[in-house]
């Protein structure tokens, strides 16, 4: 079965076609500057096809964002696959499933009509999300649709950890409420980490630490996420790349009468000018951070080991709230990459059980055990794959 993963955003659209069943990768690619000029990336993973990285193609919507895509696939020359009768189906990622999406589902007019509910809550995510859908399903009538939520692997959340303390109405009308996100990259972690240690992943207590521009830490018990440091927004949890994290909300009203600023402009100074950016002063891309520290610059240290110990706070309250936890996975763009960032991290949790192994852990993007051999806890490297969680969801539900 070949799946075609689409994650559309506003002028842009991620895709990446391959077959679940093997986890071979066929193809994937970019498509940016819809509706502006237009650049289309396709790089086939298969021998003999080249790859296309083309200015100015014309795609004034995402429907021919879409067509350019099927197109290259299906190329006589540069394709992958013979024809569009070799995809079987269309996973779209999809931010925000609010409360009524616990799982993956199979998209139809009530299913889309429940996401388009949940715009509100992502007003930035969830409209290009449809619109990627309903191109697809303009494109490619009859062929099964899916949509993989990233707040569904945490609707397994309790009330205790989900609930805010703010008058209840709020989240009887309102839906005001803690929902998290990465949650594909959450749960397919969570299962290679049990696959790793040969253990059912309902015996293992986990804390998938997801670190890159965004970041998110979640407690995994039996499998389900029980906690989570991203809420009603991704704006909370630890500081990110341009992301503020959780901070004392009386600040916002501080500096709002201080400098005359309406709500918009803060939220555009917590979501675009703070996280280690801000700090630092020198960039939101951790390895220009870390060279930067390393020529002295104190901002640019000070800006890491904010984040390292965010993380870390975040790992003990979480084995506090489990009643213990049997690995620590680090995954994604900083988890993946950075040997420093994940020592600074995991060292002091010897009380926990943790003890790293330092040549171990010299390595990036490679899954693997990262801790030393008597180390109560396990410390795993995973590399995240959420294109392949979503065409294995998706695959599982046409089947």
């Amino acid at each position: 079965m070949n799946v075609l993963v689409i994650n559309a955003g506003s002028s842009s659209l991620k895709y990446q076609l391959l077959n679940p069943e093997t986890g071979d990768l066929l193809a994937k690619g970019l498509c940016e500057r819809i509706g502006i000029d237009g650049k289309f990336t396709y790089k086939p993973q298969l021998p003999g096809k080249e790859k296309i990285d083309a200015a100015d193609v014309a795609m004034p919507t995402h429907s021919e964002a879409i067509a350019a895509v099927l197109n290259a696939l299906v190329d006589g020359k540069n394709g992958v696959v013979a024809s569009m009768k070799e995809i079987d189906a269309v996973g779209h990622r999809v931010v925000h499933g609010g409360e009524k999406f616990a799982r993956s589902v199979v998209i139809n007019d009530e299913v889309m009509a429940a996401i388009e509910e949940c715009n509100p809550l992502a007003p930035l995510h969830n409209p290009a999300n449809i619109i990627g859908i309903k191109a697809c399903q303009a494109l490619m009538p009859g062929v099964p649709m899916v949509a993989v939520f990233d707040t569904a692997f945490h609707q397994t959340m309790p009330p205790v950890a989900y609930t805010y303390a703010l008058p209840y109405e709020y989240y009887e009308k309102d839906a005001v409420r803690r929902y998290g996100f990465h949650g594909t990259s959450h749960k397919y972690v969570a299962q290679r980490a049990a696959d790793m240690l040969g253990k059912p992943i309902e015996s293992l207590k986990l804390i998938s630490c997801h670190l890159g521009n965004g970041s998110s830490i979640t407690a995994v018990d039996g499998g389900k996420s029980v906690d989570t440091s991203m809420g009603f927004t991704p704006l909370a949890g630890v500081p990110m790349g341009t992301r503020s994290g959780d901070l004392d909300a009386g600040i916002l009203e501080y500096l709002m009468n201080k400098y005359g600023m309406d709500i918009k402009e803060m939220l555009n100074i917590l979501n675009k000018k703070s996280g280690v950016q801000g700090v630092s002063g020198v960039s939101s891309d951790f390895r220009d951070l870390s060279n930067a520290a390393a020529e002295g610059n104190t901002r640019a240290g000070l800006a890491v080991d904010l984040f390292n110990y965010g993380v870390k706070k975040y790992i003990g309250a979480y084995a506090a709230a489990m009643g213990g936890v049997d690995a620590i996975i680090f995954t994604a763009g900083v988890g993946e990459n950075s040997a420093d960032q994940r020592m600074a991290i995991a060292s002091g949790l010897e009380f926990m059980g943790v003890k790293m192994d330092e040549d171990a852990n010299k390595v990036r993007g490679e899954e693997r055990v990262i801790s030393a051999a008597d180390s109560k806890v396990k410390v795993l490297l995973i590399p995240t794959n959420e294109e392949l969680m979503i065409a294995m969801d998706t695959a599982a539900l046409v089947k």
